[in-house]
């Protein structure tokens, strides 16, 4: 009898026991989450294909394309977050090397791929200037960023003004490049799993990512074993400044224009995708996957809201609650560990 209950339910142990094995694992949470929206979501595109059309490749086009620049600014905050830091100004800062780049293709005729590395760079420099800041005069990054995004919305509107800049290029190749499509899967999508793909093995794979879980986690700890938690920081925050402003050209491109005000409040969006991704909100604890999968699950709710066709507030409860809840769960963690 007992040979016949364990036959009958070995599927159910079996598939319980891989629960658990992904619930342990960093990202084990939200991709748990992640996957149980999805396969509602899915049996309800597949039981009401007219009125829900979540698997419409229109609708998930446009969601793949939705996500990539969300989900570039996203992974920078987030490693940036795992050393324990924050940076408000990633929107600001998005909008403004954006414009830079424009600029420097309509006004100086320069290659659309060099006055992205311009545009980038100017990002890790902004990157520098907010961390040597936070580590010389040790300010609270939530302050100093704050200040710095007022500065860098004001910046734009001191280089461009309030109006919204077309950006044209006329290299067919980097039109491709940024703006192509494989199917239902965008270019813009493709720099984002790009991106995800080199943070992935610069965190995990690499000392510098121990380092950053080192300062994150227990600062003094990392300078007992020889680490520079300033020079930590530093690479943290050009990391984060970089990103922000390869997600503004990666979302200039795509579109053909960039608007003075457009990056207001991504950088909140940018937290929110790292805390529900299962960064602690002190540093120490987080992964790429995770960021990433908190990004998609974010656009992916935005989407079946819309699909239900349900009022815009209802997004913003369902993403705080979520935050909330993430937020909790990740200090009951660190109390446990």
């Amino acid at each position: 009898m007992l040979l016949y209950v364990n036959s009958k339910h070995w599927g159910v142990f079996i598939m319980l026991k891989f629960v658990d094995n992904i619930r342990s694992k960093p990202a084990g949470g939200i991709i748990l989450l992640f996957v149980s929206i999805q396969i509602v979501a899915i049996i309800g595109g597949l039981l009401y294909p007219d009125s829900f059309r979540y698997l419409n490749p229109a609708n998930i086009a446009v969601l793949l394309k939705s996500m990539s620049a969300l989900g570039i600014m996203a992974i920078g905050v987030g490693i940036l977050m795992i050393t324990g830091e924050f940076d408000l100004s990633v929107g600001t800062l998005y909008t403004f090397c954006a414009i830079v780049t424009a600029t420097v293709v309509k006004e100086y005729a320069m290659s659309p791929y060099f006055a992205m590395l311009v545009g980038v760079f100017v990002g890790m420099l902004a990157g520098v200037m907010h961390a040597s800041i936070v580590n010389r005069f040790t300010i609270p990054s939530f302050i100093v960023t704050l200040g710095a995004m007022l500065l860098w919305k004001g910046a734009t509107l001191l280089y461009h003004g309030a109006k919204s800049l077309r950006y044209k290029y006329e290299s067919a190749t980097y039109k491709t490049v940024l703006t192509g499509d494989i199917g239902v899967v965008d270019a813009s999508f493709l720099w984002f799993l790009g991106v995800g793909a080199i943070f992935y093995f610069v965190l995990h794979h690499h000392k510098i990512g121990n380092h950053f879980y080192a300062v994150g986690g227990n600062p003094e700890a990392a300078v007992a074993i020889g680490i520079n938690p300033k020079r930590v920081k530093l690479i943290a925050f050009m990391i984060a400044g970089g990103c922000a402003a390869l997600s503004g050209v990666v979302a200039m491109s795509r579109v053909g224009s960039v608007q003075p005000g457009g990056g207001l409040g991504l950088e909140l969006e940018a937290i929110a995708a790292c805390v529900i991704g299962g960064c602690a909100l002190m540093g120490g604890r987080g992964s790429i996957i995770g960021i990433m999968l908190g990004t998609a699950l974010i656009y992916t709710i935005q989407d079946l809201l819309l699909l239900l066709r349900a009022p815009g507030f209802y997004f913003d409860m369902f993403v705080g609650g979520l935050i909330v809840i993430a937020a909790v769960t990740n200090v009951v963690i660190r109390k446990r560990i």
